[in-house]
């Protein structure tokens, strides 16, 4: 069985120096390298590199799959765009896990496919579906931790020792707005975690309406006003000489904060227990099961009341249907023989339903004698069950 395995890294928010490319290429002499990229995808043999140092050292996002089921996405964001103590509430064993190293708190988020689990062939993504994350994160949008959290109560849920009492005291972390409608990369992020979309919906009920990313540019520009001219002399020397993060993200992030950015989840609303949230879960599923049988009736009454409608219009002119029979077979195709052989069908329930059956059966005893040499048309009919008595 055919192994796959895919690792990319991208440096977003400086290029790698000439040293540090050297120190990457001598990790894989068939990767695609450049100053801010990394890909490479194995069929045998394994990554040579530490993917978690190289996030500390090097990188700002992390993509790994394999087609037996195991995903992995690492975030590096500066500790002044999200603080370790923010993400910390979300952390979850295997679903994600976060650290600080110099200056930069680092994301892990994971999925590992159980032992026996079916390969699977089709997985496939790409990091630029998820680099705009970083850019969420920093704004002060939480979703895609608390996707993470989530992630890992889907999987808690199908282990089979847990006692009930351990679902009833772990309680959800703040729930950030906007579950209900996540953008692009929060859904790759879900489908990337599989995270049930039934937990998901229960998840979102106690989340408000996402906020506008929109930007008061006055008051943007008030507030960077007021800044000492010292820290803004700074910002404007570390951008140039390209020796920290492009300037515009922190800013935001520092803005938003101060003006206390209505992304950020609320800690004084109610928060639920696992408990409460799978047995939500289990409403939402029982939920969609009915609404599923009910559109499955819907469909079959109109099924049945157009069948009955088309039968009534047979029923009106049957001599023009024994006629179209007749043509039908005359043009001594398959197809039509296909057709005509489900008007005789509609026809023999016409007949059934106005008691006219023996009616039926002698014009389909007559039609059988006078097309006895047509074996491909008696076959049809054999099959068909339309036998003449």
């Amino acid at each position: 069985m055919s192994e796959y395995q895919y690792y990319e890294f991208q440096a977003i928010d400086r290029p790698l120096t000439k040293n540090e490319l050297e120190g990457v290429r001598a990790l894989s002499s068939r990767a695609r390298i450049s100053a801010t990229h990394f890909v490479n995808e194995y069929h045998y043999g394994n990554f040579r590199g530490d993917e978690r140092r190289l996030m500390e050292r090097l990188y700002d996002a992390h993509l790994y799959f394999a087609n037996w089921g195991s995903r992995r996405l690492m975030l590096r964001l500066p500790t002044t765009l999200l603080s370790a103590r923010s993400a910390e509430p979300y952390c979850w064993e295997d679903a994600l896990s976060c650290w600080t190293r110099k200056g930069h708190v680092l994301l892990d988020f994971s999925y590992a496919a159980e032992d026996g689990g079916e390969w699977d062939f089709e997985t496939s993504f790409t990091l630029a579906s998820f680099t705009s994350l970083r850019t969420e994160l920093a704004a002060g949008d939480l979703r895609p931790l608390y996707l993470a959290w989530l992630s890992g109560l889907t999987r808690w849920e199908l282990e089979e020792d847990v006692d009930e009492d351990e679902y009833a005291s772990t309680i959800e972390p703040p729930v950030p707005a906007g579950l209900g409608r996540l953008t692009g990369p929060q859904q790759a992020l879900a489908d990337l975690l599989q995270v049930d979309p039934q937990l998901l919906t229960a998840a979102a009920r106690a989340s408000g309406a996402a906020h506008s990313p929109a930007v008061d540019k006055d008051a943007l520009a008030t507030w960077i006003r007021a800044l000492p001219a010292h820290e803004k002399d700074s910002l404007l020397l570390d951008a140039a000489l390209g020796t920290a993060p492009q300037p515009g993200p922190t800013l935001l992030a520092r803005h938003r904060a101060a003006s206390r950015g209505a992304a950020e989840p609320s800690a004084a609303a109610r928060r639920r227990s696992a408990a409460e949230l799978l047995d939500a879960a289990h409403e939402v599923r029982s939920e969609h099961a009915r609404q599923r049988e009910q559109a499955r009736a819907r469909a079959l009454r109109s099924e049945l009341r157009a069948r009955e409608s088309h039968l009534d219009r047979l029923a009106e002119n049957t001599e023009q249907a024994w006629q179209d029979i007749a043509h039908l077979i005359g043009q001594k195709q398959p197809g039509p023989y296909d057709t005509a052989v489900t008007l005789l069908k509609d026809l023999r329930e016409v007949h059934d339903r106005v008691g006219t059956p023996e009616e039926f059966a002698r014009r389909l005893h007559d039609l059988r004698e006078q097309h006895r040499g047509k074996p491909s048309l008696m076959r049809r009919f054999t099959d068909a069950g339309l036998i003449a008595r």
